[in-house]
């Protein structure tokens, strides 16, 4: 497992959402650079987005899930076509970072 993780529920659907690309990038000064990238698998995680047990440095960091893209595949409106959670980390330890989201909505926590 990677240190972050994350994984999607559909609340919509009380189901994992699958197939969802998400990209994880690190801030840098005044710009984002992209580190990884993943697609959520039949359970809605992305368990493999660090490769090679890859460590980040603590700092800031956001992931972009496209999901849009997972609306549109389902033919079903979602107002928020990508879903950006900026957070920290402060040390190397592990961070879970979970989406709970449905078309019209979304919300997140630190997971463990």
């Amino acid at each position: 497992m990677s240190q972050i993780t994350t994984h999607i529920l559909d609340t919509s659907v009380g189901k994992p959402a699958s197939g969802v690309s998400a990209t994880l990038e690190y801030r840098d000064d005044s710009s984002w650079t992209e580190i990884a990238s993943g697609v959520t698998d039949v359970d809605g995680r992305i368990g493999n987005l660090l490769k090679d047990n890859q460590t980040v440095d603590p700092g800031v960091y956001r992931l972009i899930f496209n999901t849009g893209d997972y609306y549109e595949g389902q033919a079903k409106k979602c107002f928020y076509p990508k879903v950006v959670i900026v957070f920290e980390t402060v040390d190397t330890s592990h961070y879970h970072v979970p989406l709970l989201l449905n078309p019209f909505g979304y919300s997140t926590y630190r997971g463990s």
